[in-house]
């Protein structure tokens, strides 16, 4: 009566449905509850660090006969799913890892710059749930002509991690924004926001000179042809003509107190700021002058008032000058 009484008092050993383990064994006590004194007692190989597999109820029971357990609670399971508990290392985890060994390095940007190409398929890869290392660089190289490179790493304190292939090879490209032609443009052709899109290019790719994004380059006139999608060079850029040659403009000369305009024919094209010739219509001489707006030119002149008479109004040159009256 005593034995069924104890018996009635401890708790029915009772089958779990999914379990996580950290050893490389499952014990009866990671499969069953209220094991009692035989629960640290190995039974079956655990699967591999940070996968999980199935046991059969009968598989177990079979493993719990020579213990002679065989009183449990089964309840509706039929199999019983156990898990590797384990670090996972992520494909991100490891690309973000290798342009981290990459970044400043070989004359490369930072790694938010950096491209990166890998041969093989990167996998995630799990090591012992209790390590604590990181991934570290063990061997690497790059070839800036090719950028190709080839790193091997390691985890320090992890048995797992030496059984598992942590080399990688591939290339690094370090990609920097220029701003491109959006579309076709012809000599002369004054550049719109509309006509530029910024892109990321290989640095290898982008001359030296192209146009940086922010840059003004908006207003400017494109000295030659470029085709759509080739990068802004600096050298491409000139003020666009605000005057044309032989477009009738109208030529200016101001002084303190004096302000005299007069029609004129360009004798060359030029961009705000260039100095320029025209022909004064009224006078038939040629000038000078800078161009100061679209068709417009300032005269220059180091003796103002002999222009205003010579070169404004050529009957001004001959009416003789005002005398006292003596």
């Amino acid at each position: 009566f005593a034995d069924l009484a104890l018996a009635q008092i401890r708790p029915v050993p009772t089958l779990k449905r999914s379990v996580t383990v950290k050893d490389p064994l499952v014990r009866i006590g990671d499969l069953v509850d209220h094991a009692g004194e035989l629960a640290g007692v190995p039974v079956f190989r655990a699967p591999d660090i940070g996968t999980t597999g199935t046991i059969s109820s009968s598989q177990v029971m079979e493993a719990l006969r020579p213990y002679r357990m065989f009183r449990v609670d089964l309840a509706d399971i039929a199999e019983v799913e156990v898990s590797r508990a384990g670090r996972v290392f992520t494909p991100a985890e490891i690309q973000g890892r290798i342009l981290q060994a990459f970044a400043g390095q070989y004359g490369l940007g930072e790694a938010a710059s950096l491209s990166l190409t890998v041969e093989r398929d990167i996998r995630p890869f799990a090591v012992e749930a209790t390590s604590s290392g990181e991934l570290v660089v063990a061997r690497s190289s790059y070839d800036s002509r090719t950028n190709r490179f080839d790193i091997s790493f390691e985890i320090p304190g992890s048995q797992a991690a030496r059984r598992i292939p942590l080399r990688f090879t591939g290339t690094v490209v370090e990609l920097i924004e220029t701003v491109v032609a959006a579309r076709g443009m012809q000599r002369g052709d004054v550049i719109k926001s509309t006509d530029l899109i910024v892109e990321k290019r290989p640095r290898a790719e982008v001359p030296a000179d192209a146009a940086a994004p922010g840059e003004t380059v908006v207003g400017f006139a494109m000295r030659q042809n470029l085709r759509a999608g080739q990068p802004i060079r600096r050298h491409d850029l000139v003020k666009p003509d605000l005057v044309r040659r032989d477009e009738t403009v109208t030529l200016v000369f101001q002084a303190p107190g004096i302000l005299l305009t007069t029609r004129g024919k360009a004798l060359e094209g030029g961009a705000e700021g260039d100095t320029v010739t025209a022909v004064n219509l009224q006078s038939k001489r040629t000038v000078q002058g800078v161009v100061s707006g679209p068709g417009q030119i300032r005269l220059v002149s180091s003796t103002p008032r002999v222009v205003t008479a010579a070169a404004l109004d050529p009957s001004a040159a001959q009416r003789p000058a005002p005398t006292s009256g003596k």
